[in-house]
């Protein structure tokens, strides 16, 4: 797997810095916008969802079903999920509570 991002990545913590810029679900989306296209924004919300199914239980076939996402992309969040830096983690966590 491709190593995480780290502290002294100008890039990513440019990138995390916008994110914690934002205050509110308004905000995001506005963000989300202006930043990327709507093909990407769909990529993006199929990874979420394709973590969320694993997390639940869901077998890998029943989730490429349900979603429309290849294997290897299922078979990628998995791997995030269950070894990665914790992202895909504490966002569904989070949005378990909230």
């Amino acid at each position: 797997m491709a190593k995480a991002y780290t502290t002294g990545d100008v890039a990513a913590e440019r990138i995390a810095q916008a994110f914690c810029a934002i205050d509110t679900p308004e905000e995001a989306l506005a963000f989300i916008s202006d930043w990327l296209t709507r093909r990407e924004v769909i990529e993006l919300a199929q990874r979420l969802e394709v973590a969320r199914l694993l997390d639940k239980g869901t077998s890998y076939v029943g989730v490429s079903r349900q979603t429309g996402a290849s294997s290897t992309t299922v078979s990628r969040v998995s791997k995030c999920l269950n070894g990665g830096s914790g992202g895909y983690r504490l966002v569904l966590d989070r949005a378990e509570r909230g």
